[in-house]
């Protein structure tokens, strides 16, 4: 994440003060964004960063709050699966183009995706194991807790 700051960053002075423009590297910093965002997608699963709409979710016991979070991981494993065959036949079709820019088949630019679907369909699975061997005190609400700090304060 930091290199494409610093390529971002460089190729933007370059270009607006210098009037110099890299047609390669600006498509790296595109090829570089698309792998940061792709590569998040395992790693927002194992640190709970991901989107979740827990108004109902904060209200169960934790006994079901478990398997609704691991119903929860299996629809998203569904998803992200349904992605990286998507992704593995779009490299089929489209991964026979070469770049215009690095002058490379974008086999390599759009493989990004099913790999990173690779990657993330095993955080989930881990995630999912996570869930199932984790005591109940884990699916306590951290909300509740919140919530009485505030009134307190």
């Amino acid at each position: 994440m930091g290199l494409l700051a610093v390529l971002v960053i460089f190729s933007v002075i370059a270009r607006y003060f210098f009037s110099l423009s890299w047609k390669q590297l600006s498509e790296f910093n595109v090829t570089l964004f698309a792998f940061t965002t792709f590569w998040g997608m395992g790693i927002n699963i194992l640190k709970d960063e991901h989107v979740i709409i827990d108004i109902f979710y904060d209200r169960v016991k934790p006994s079901i709050k478990r398997w609704l979070a691991v119903v929860n991981y299996i629809i998203v494993l569904i998803v992200d699966l349904v992605f990286t065959y998507q992704g593995i036949l779009y490299v089929g079709v489209a991964g026979k183009q070469i770049s215009q820019g690095m002058e490379i088949p974008m086999k390599y630019m759009y493989g990004i995706m099913p790999v990173c679907g690779v990657i993330c369909a095993v955080c989930i699975l881990i995630k999912i194991m996570i869930l199932i061997t984790e005591d109940l005190s884990y699916f306590e609400s951290k909300n509740k807790e919140i919530y009485k700090n505030k009134q307190a304060a």
